[in-house]
């Protein structure tokens, strides 16, 4: 190869590719359109239960939907939630360390099928390190359909590497964020009520009032995670973060499964216990504690850390803590050890509103 054939490589890669953003390309207060929309098809539904043991029924049944008022099956929340996450990953979190919270996210309108979804997110907040590698950049997302309405809005927070650990840093802002939704913060989905609700059929008695603020619920069940799965995942929602994909992003090491995935699988094991909790209204706080892998097994147990009434008297409100544990049981509900960290085996603490049949 020439000289000229090495300048005219070296000038296609730099001008034709794109290596994502580092934390010093970030500045606060711009907004940040992402590619590309994308539509939301009965295939992405399939392999989302094929992939989760999700068995919710305003999500799978026709019937109990247009009972409930609405004009079909909607998708699960987490299908949309994932979507417009995948359409932020190459701007926001490509060259990611790890994916740290979320807050104040909301789910303001039901996603069916056929609906295409598009992203933007606002920089809210940007802090660098103090060793000075690398910064955490919040971002405020807001996922829109096809007529441009907000289905979904929330907070993320993002350490993200610098390209230059000498780079200047920024003035650090750190935004100031709501503890958790309040019951007035939900958005009931226009016309949807639980009159002519079918218990029995959605497979569980157990609705708004048998719930106890405090109470505990071990999921019991139980899923191991496995390579193809986790990637078949990452790939469905086009989330290209390289610590997903690739080992020699992790030094070697096994690639991380992503977030999104154990949140995912923790709601499905959450039916158990939990199966009349039909739509996610709200995610007041989200962490990912400790990285996952292939071949670990996943248990989930939840609390019930609030109850409220909302604009639709047939539907109550629950605020649920459901906590993901790898590799060990539920059973005795692990959050904290007794010097106040994470106890062991903890991966997720996931606080969240849904909607229930009073």
């Amino acid at each position: 190869m020439t000289e000229t054939d090495v300048a005219k490589t070296a000038g296609a890669k730099s001008g034709k590719t794109d290596p994502g953003r580092f934390f010093e390309d970030y500045r606060l207060g711009e907004v940040i359109q992402h590619a590309t929309p994308r539509t939301i098809t009965d295939g992405d539904v399939a392999l989302y239960t094929a992939l989760y043991p999700t068995r919710f029924a305003l999500y799978a049944s026709e019937v109990l939907a247009h009972g409930c008022g609405l004009p079909g099956r909607p998708v699960e929340e987490l299908i949309a939630f994932h979507t417009v996450f995948g359409k932020t990953v190459p701007d926001i979190s490509i060259n990611a360390i790890a994916n740290l919270g979320y807050a104040e996210g909301r789910f303001l309108a039901p996603v069916y099928s056929g609906e295409t979804l598009s992203a933007s997110s606002e920089v809210i907040g940007l802090r660098e390190t103090s060793k000075g590698d690398a910064g955490v950049v919040w971002v405020r997302t807001t996922g829109l359909n096809q007529r441009g309405r907000a289905v979904l809005r929330y907070v993320r927070w993002v350490l993200v590497r610098k390209r230059d650990a000498a780079s200047p840093a920024p003035e650090p802002v750190v935004p100031e964020l709501a503890p958790a939704l309040t019951a007035e913060d939900l958005a009931v989905p226009f016309h949807m009520h639980f009159r002519a609700y079918d218990a029995p059929a959605a497979g569980s008695p157990h609705l708004w009032a048998d719930y106890e603020v405090g109470e505990k619920i071990d999921h019991a069940d139980c899923m191991t995670m496995e390579e193809s799965e986790h990637m078949m995942a990452t790939r469905l929602w086009q989330n290209t973060a390289k610590v997903h994909f690739s080992t020699a992003a992790r030094g070697g090491q096994p690639r991380l499964i992503y977030g999104g995935h154990i949140i995912s699988l923790a709601r499905a094991l959450s039916f158990n216990g939990l199966a009349n909790a039909q739509m996610i209204a709200g995610i007041n706080a989200g962490t990912h504690v400790a990285p996952c892998f292939a071949g670990d097994t996943i248990h989930a147990w939840s609390e019930v850390l609030d109850k409220a009434e909302t604009t639709e008297p047939t539907a109550g409100a629950l605020r649920i803590r459901t906590v993901a544990v790898k590799n060990r049981p539920a059973a005795d509900f692990p959050l904290r050890d007794a010097d106040g960290k994470y106890a062991e085996g903890v991966v997720l603490d996931f606080d969240y509103w849904v909607f229930m049949p009073r």
